[in-house]
């Protein structure tokens, strides 16, 4: 009986070993995920092996190390480590074509294999944006268009009109392994897109930051003007200047001034320089509507003032620049108090007379009273009296 317990044991431990042995020897790998030009560690371990080779074969089913010999002639594969229990090679300057599945096999009876898979992240190409015309016409369509190519997966691009994000129309198109990738804006030119940087972005999961592209619209558009004063009420005798303030794109140059229609009447007195007219002294004869004119291949513009010189004891910029408007203000708000007074006095008049016109012989005294209905004068008289005594039958007397 002890014998057979015996026996039943010593068949449990090598059934038991060779369960362990099974289990140890089975390889064991792991995915990798490289960038494209990088250098890929593929790495196949066994936990127990009794001296049983190790094999790395590519996706093509080709043989690259066995054990610690080299099998295929690429000189971008190199073994790392061989031993019983592990067989690392390194793949450099790893290219799209290199990715798929890879095999590690450990030549037991029967062979146990094991996979994994190499990927392989395409790098996009800096972004490049076309459809720029320099300059644009204000009023133009353009199409602004980024593209990028070779990313793997697709990558993603987006545009900032300076630092505020737009949205363009993507288009994706495989080419082979990688993707080639298009985003494009559409709009219309005006000023305001003068000088705005238009930058592309393309973000991808093999770059640490994002690659970008930018370029600075130039629209060229007509002058606008308009014409800035140095005195808020001009006088006799006082220095005076106008300054004709414009944009446009090209720069208009000269500026033409021009008074009520003609030239200036009085070039000793008015003085032009560049955009700025000035009257050294001025008079009543400066009176008058001045004109600044300014052009450039896209068109001509100009702006107007019109120009009054109050006589020297006109309360002005001499007293407080303020008295005028102080002024004018209590005056209207004066004349338009009595001007409301006037209306509703008028109002009240109206409606008293038409009161009075509508009720005018309609009062009756207690005489007239009941005589209104008599067909003659005579029993007129006689109702009205008959009123009176009817009135006096009315009266109580208290004793």
């Amino acid at each position: 009986m002890m014998l057979q317990q015996h026996l039943i044991f010593i068949l449990c431990s090598l059934c038991a070993n060779v369960f362990k042995g099974s289990q140890g020897q089975f390889p064991i790998t792991q995915n990798v995920t490289v960038v494209e030009g990088g250098t890929a560690n593929m790495t196949c371990r066994v936990d127990y092996n009794d001296n049983t080779s190790l094999q790395w074969s590519n996706p093509a089913q080709q043989t690259l190390f066995f054990g610690d010999k080299k099998a295929l002639r690429d000189h971008r594969i190199e073994l790392v480590r061989a031993s019983s229990q592990e067989l690392t090679i390194r793949v450099n300057d790893v290219s799209l074509s290199d990715e798929g599945q890879y095999t590690c096999s450990l030549f037991t009876m029967p062979v146990r294999t094991t996979k994994a898979f190499l990927i392989v992240l395409g790098v996009p190409t800096r972004p490049e944006i076309t459809g720029f015309t320099k300059p644009a016409m204000e009023g133009d369509e353009i199409t602004l268009t980024c593209s990028t190519s070779g990313s793997k997966p697709a990558a993603i691009i987006r545009w900032f009109r300076n630092d505020k994000e737009v949205q363009g129309t993507l288009e994706v198109n495989a080419t082979g392994k990688s993707f080639t990738v298009r985003s494009s804006l559409q709009f219309q030119v005006d000023k305001g897109d003068d000088g705005v940087a238009y930058t592309c972005s393309v973000e991808h999961v093999s770059l640490s930051s994002p690659y970008m592209t930018t370029e600075v619209l130039e629209v060229h558009y007509a002058p606008q003007l308009k014409i800035t004063h140095s005195l808020i009420i001009p006088q006799e005798g006082q220095y005076f200047k106008l300054e004709c303030v414009f944009i446009g794109n090209p720069i208009p140059e000269p500026v033409l001034w021009s008074k009520d229609g003609g030239d200036l009447p009085d070039i000793e007195r008015m003085i032009v320089e560049g955009r700025e007219l000035t009257i050294t002294t001025l008079n009543k004869t400066d009176n008058g509507t001045y004109r600044c004119e300014a052009s450039n291949h896209m068109g001509t513009s100009f702006a107007e003032y019109v120009l009054f010189v109050y006589a020297k004891d006109f309360p002005g910029p001499s007293a407080d620049p303020n008295a005028l408007g102080q002024h004018g203000p209590d005056h209207a708000l004066i004349g338009g108090v009595v001007a409301v007074v006037v209306f509703i006095t008028l109002c009240l008049i109206i409606v008293l007379g038409r009161y009075l016109a509508r009720h005018k012989g309609t009062y009756l005294t207690h005489e007239a009273k009941g005589a209104e209905d008599a067909p003659d004068a005579d029993t007129a008289i006689i109702n009205a009296e008959g009123n009176h005594v009817h009135a006096e039958e009315k009266k109580e007397y208290f004793i």
